[in-house]
């Protein structure tokens, strides 16, 4: 609860919070196999599904509103996003449209030690626009094509750029816990959680917190709790946390839901798999990555790197994760069905649905909310 608004459920390890603009927020449990991870997503689908239909509310798997204005669009009651809201136009051009526009479903994994972490964190970095690539699926904007296939991922390159990204340190050679403490301390401030209150501390250190100068709260130290909740105001392209969380890829159908973690696990999950991909891209530059987080968003797996394309990368990367599903034996591999002709032909799932636009749709978005309805 948050004053008297009911604002999250919780049952057992899963919860659902909302995100700013409604967006509906599963986090699922720590969970061992896709099996359990999928039924899990299709139980919550199911509940959402009986709740909404008898409020006359549908639920949309897309990267980004296809059809509602900025001022359309009803503001959740929760404190931390009044802060933000303010905050977001004096750190960038795009940050309301990220919070009250745009959808995104993230993959956590764990790992066993640092060592593991660095790699698994170098790895799952330098693939993030092969994700975005494949699950691209925000053409719309306003009733009409946005002129991206994800515009979700572009609008990320203009929020707020202290907090998002590619974090080139990851690759240094000193990277470690420490390097992304260090990150993390410098990343500024939103709030201050305080006897119920959110306390807006915009911009401020979180140095300057550790050493009791917060202006907002003279003198006070922070405590655990403060440093997991500045955790989760930084939103790079990969995030530490206890976890990690890959957060490259849009909304999208039911069919999908199940693909991106299997995605992630066949490639992370089995050591084959991930020293392949390290492999793969450690001579990849800085410039190749930002080259890719940047183009990838409009042209898809038809972006050109090196002497071919984005989807000749994505085959390669496709085959490491079944291969890294098979081996696990856990009978996985069949979650990965749903990405395999995105990547033979090269059609993301935005421009299946600019198709469906220019044609059968007779350039309506409408129909986008029976295709992609949950």
């Amino acid at each position: 609860m948050e004053e008297n608004h009911v604002i999250g459920l919780k049952q057992g390890k899963q919860n659902i919070s909302l995100e700013p603009g409604g967006q509906f927020e599963l986090s699922g449990a720590p969970l061992e196999t896709l099996h359990q991870t999928c039924a899990e997503v299709n139980s919550h689908l199911y509940q959402v599904k009986a709740v909404g239909e008898e409020l006359g509310v549908g639920f949309l798997g897309m990267g980004f509103q296809p059809k509602w204005a900025l001022a359309d669009i009803p503001i959740m009651p929760k404190g931390r996003y009044e802060i933000m809201r303010n905050y977001m136009p004096k750190v960038g051009t795009l940050g309301l449209d990220m919070m009250f526009r745009t959808c995104t479903v993230q993959v956590n994994l764990d790992f066993s030690s640092e060592q593991d972490m660095i790699r698994k964190f170098r790895a799952s970095l330098a693939l993030q626009p092969i994700a975005t690539a494949i699950f691209a699926n925000s053409p719309f904007k306003e009733g009409k094509p946005n002129g991206f296939l994800s515009l979700r991922s572009h609008i990320w390159t203009d929020t707020d750029n202290n907090r998002s990204g590619m974090l080139p340190f990851v690759f240094d050679d000193t990277f470690g816990f420490e390097q992304y403490v260090d990150y993390a301390l410098d990343v500024p401030m939103y709030f201050v959680y305080r006897n119920k209150n959110y306390i807006d501390c915009t911009g401020m250190s979180f140095r300057d917190f550790m050493a009791g100068k917060l202006p907002q709260v003279p003198g006070e130290l922070p405590t655990l709790n403060d440093w997991e909740n500045h955790l989760t105001t930084i939103f790079p392209e990969v995030r530490l946390k206890r976890y990690m969380e890959m957060r490259g890829a849009d909304g999208g159908p039911w069919r999908k839901l199940c693909a991106l973690p299997a995605f992630w696990v066949g490639l992370l999950y089995d050591d084959e798999s991930l020293q392949s991909i390290i492999d793969m891209t450690s001579d990849w530059t800085k410039e190749e990555r930002e080259m890719l987080r940047r183009k990838v968003p409009v042209t898809g797996l038809k972006t050109p790197f090196r002497d071919g394309y984005v989807r000749d990368l994505a085959e390669d990367v496709l085959q490491l994760a079944k291969n890294g599903l098979e081996r696990r034996g856990y009978k996985e591999v069949g979650f990965l069905r749903e990405v395999d002709e995105v990547v033979r032909t090269g059609v993301t799932p935005a421009e299946k649905l600019l198709n469906l636009y220019e044609t059968k749709w007779q350039r309506s978005v409408d129909p986008v909310f029976e295709e992609l309805l949950y």
